[in-house]
């Protein structure tokens, strides 16, 4: 609105000059919203209703058709199914089964063109599914229903360890084991009841507050619906309440077993069942300690396992952020620190010509700007070349655009060499050095085109965003040779009659042809196949693609016609360059534009940082639930074994000796979850790089084990501080009490 000088006005009018297929249009709008500009987009349009848009395509003479372009008059269709698990299987059954295809235009005119959000990782997913994968993501599953699993399990564990005298004493007056599995069943459906809609309504609560900060770091997305779906909820209570079902049913069994004297004679760790063990010599305070976790193997062995969880899902997640690439991210955007071009470069669908050229006195003047390391140039065509293909060729090459009938007329109206081979347009770069190097080689050897004098070629592969190549989007290969051909005229004839036309006089429905009248054949060879970065192409293709150093191309063509000018800046420089560009482009002169590394890298890390979120919260509740059960453990350990300090230190031990010994039991505990950690984070490190390689196609595994060594001294605390603090609450009281009361 700016560039047309429009203020932001509601009934403001304002017009404006565009193409509707090959037609200029000039028309008169009455403006009635407008949003704000993003940065990220690298193009701006103009929304109209659609009976205005339909009066144009009538004025033009389109109608309710599509355009020559095979675009204009066209409609997008964005579709959301219900699952994104093999969605494009789900699209191409869609299309056959309302007898549509999206192979090919020129197989009828059935073809409706299909595309898949790369967003939608699920399907990349399925598509690449391996056994190896498959493993990784059933270990990553289990984790997390496990921890579950063990958090439950270890609460009513360590609660009917604190009550086995009571349950023991319940059996002296005639209950049944079955009628203690019954009572702890039904403390289990109680707390159940309290506190899986507690954990709901908090939930509930978390996920409206991550959910806008998650979708406000998505382009696209509507920012103001959170999903409130029952299924959701009746989903997270079943899966709580199933888990605490099979959680308790150990301990209830411990319980049920128990007998009344064994349960009176019971302290941790001497539960029936219990064989003497031979004492070991040269007995320590660590030696105590251990021999004390060793009493309870499985106790000892789920408040490790719980612990270790917590920093192993913190690990995960800091080794998926991490491997955000942010290289392979901007790879298909910016490659480069900055681009500079005329502003319609960046504008999807605009085709690129001379009078769109970037201005060498624009260059000087950001070449004079302090902090530029090294830059290129790149020409474009603004003639038309050419080159000879077969038919056969010609007609996968644009057969996806254009329908049989099309195609044979196209084929029909084209020049032939005179081995038969038809004229097609070929695009053509002409690239200076830095920006050869940022071509992805596929194949052969780039160094010849850095001569100044050779005629040699790249020619243009294309890829998908994971580097997949599509081997037949060229029919160049290494070493062919190929013919272009420069045309400064064409001359039009009557194919019938073979009398040469005046192209201002051709009559709609007269027959015509076009054959190149004065032009310039130059051999070239193919010294390598590429692919080049979407950011450092025209920004469109339908043609076949070829790079040529710059003065071959300046030599060849004739033209030296600037398209765009990229470069790298220091480190230090980048933002007074940021500054300096945008002043330059909104205010000097807004008919230029560019493209910053540094836009999208913010991009990136907004990307990642909501990754990063969602998987600290999840981290930080198994965490603290970890450490929740861990503080359980050392209170009712300590709790359990009051009768039996105060033995010790009725012969002799002194208080600091006990402390000493509780610290121990906790570090063992805290270092031994961390030891843990570091052993599952190596081995399910390589599973999970699979998994996600084949998910994002920007991620690469780096392994890290930085936040569970960052995690140890804190870990390391709390097995000391814990035990200190439950100890100074028993210890109130002195040994006497103690032993009477335990008695």
């Amino acid at each position: 609105m700016e560039l047309l000088g429009v203020e932001p006005t509601l009934g403001n009018e304002f017009t404006i000059t565009f193409d509707v297929d090959g037609t200029k249009i000039t028309e008169t709008f009455v403006l009635s919203g407008w949003w704000e500009y993003d940065e990220a987009t690298v193009a701006n349009h103009v929304l109209i209703p659609h009976s205005r848009a339909q009066a144009i395509f009538e004025q033009v003479g389109i109608g309710s058709g599509i355009g020559k372009d095979g675009m204009t008059g066209s409609w997008n269709m964005d579709v959301m199914l219900d699952s994104s698990l093999h969605i494009e299987e789900d699209l191409n059954k869609i299309l056959a089964n309302h007898g549509y295809q999206n192979e090919n235009r020129s197989l009828g005119d059935n073809y409706i063109s299909t595309g898949v959000n790369w967003g939608y990782t699920g399907t990349q997913f399925i598509n690449n599914i391996d056994p190896v994968v498959v493993i990784a993501m059933i270990i990553l599953l289990f984790i997390i229903i496990f921890t579950g699993y063990l958090i439950i399990y270890n609460i009513f564990q360590i609660s009917v360890s604190k009550d086995i005298r009571f349950y023991g004493l319940l059996k002296t007056i005639g209950t049944t084991g079955r009628q203690l599995s019954r009572i702890i069943l039904h403390q289990a459906l109680v707390l159940s009841m309290i506190g899986i809609p507690f954990g709901i309504l908090i939930g509930y609560g978390i996920g409206i507050k991550l959910t806008p900060v998650i979708l406000s770091r998505l382009n696209g997305v509507v920012q103001d619906v959170v999903s409130a779906d029952p299924v959701i909820f009746i989903g997270s209570a079943i899966f709580s309440l199933i888990t605490v079902l099979i959680s308790c049913r150990r301990p209830g069994r411990m319980a049920a077993k128990v007998s009344p004297i064994e349960a009176v004679r019971y302290s941790e760790g001497t539960g029936y069942n219990k064989k003497m063990r031979k004492a070991q010599a040269g007995a320590s305070l660590p030696r105590m300690a251990w021999a004390n976790l060793s009493r309870s193997y499985s106790k000892t062995a789920i408040t490790v396992v719980s612990l270790s969880l917590a920093v192993l899902l913190l690990n995960m997640t800091v080794t998926f952020t991490n491997g955000f690439d942010m290289d392979k991210y901007l790879s298909d955007r910016v490659v480069t620190d900055f681009i500079v071009a005329d502003a319609d470069y960046f504008h999807v669908g605009k085709f690129w010509g001379g009078d769109q050229a970037l201005p060498e006195e624009v260059i000087s003047t950001i070449a004079s700007q302090p902090g530029i390391e090294t830059g290129g140039r790149v020409y474009g065509k603004v003639s038309p070349v050419e080159e000879f293909i077969t038919e056969d060729y010609y007609r996968t090459l644009h057969g996806r655009w254009n329908d049989q009938e099309t195609l044979d007329r196209l084929i029909a109206m084209s020049e032939k060499n005179k081995d038969g081979l038809l004229a097609g347009q070929v695009q053509l770069y002409g690239m200076e050095c830095y920006v050869l190097d940022k071509l992805r080689l596929l194949e052969g050897d780039l160094s010849k085109l850095y001569e100044p004098g050779g005629r040699y070629v790249a020619a243009v592969y294309s890829e998908d965003d994971y580097g997949n190549l599509w081997v037949d989007s060229h029919w160049a290969k290494l070493g062919d040779t190929v013919t272009l051909r420069y045309i400064d005229e064409y001359e039009y004839y009557d194919p019938n009659t073979g009398e040469i036309l005046d192209p201002a006089n051709i009559l709609d429905d007269q027959p015509y042809q076009c054959r190149a009248k004065i032009y310039r054949d130059m051999d070239y060879e193919v010294v390598a196949l590429v692919a080049i970065p979407y950011s450092l192409t025209y920004r469109y293709s339908s043609v076949d693609e070829f790079i040529m150093n710059d003065q071959i191309f300046i030599q060849d063509s004739g033209t030296n016609s600037i398209m765009y000018y990229s470069y790298d800046v220091s480190e230090e420089k980048i933002d007074d360059m940021e500054s300096f560009l945008s002043h330059l482009t909104k205010e000097q002169m807004p008919q230029l534009n560019y493209e910053s590394k540094a836009t999208y890298a913010a991009e990136f890390n907004s990307f990642r940082n909501m990754y990063l979120l969602l998987g600290g919260v999840l981290s930080f509740i198994i965490g603290l639930v970890g450490i929740l059960n861990f503080l359980n453990v050392i209170l009712t350990g300590i709790i359990s074994r009051r009768r039996e300090f105060a033995m010790l230190q009725s012969i002799g031990m002194t208080g600091k000796q006990l402390k000493t010994m509780l610290i121990w039991e906790g570090l063992y505990y805290t270092l031994g979850s961390v030891a843990m950690s570091l052993l599952l984070s190596v081995v399910t490190g390589p599973l999970l790089s699979d998994v996600l390689e084949s998910m994002f196609w920007f991620f690469t595994y780096r392994f890290t084990l930085l936040p569970i060594l960052s995690l140890a001294p804190i870990f390391a605390m709390f097995g000391f501080v814990v035990p200190l603090m439950v100890y100074c609450v028993v210890s109130k009281h002195s040994i006497v009490e103690r032993l009477r009361e335990a008695e």
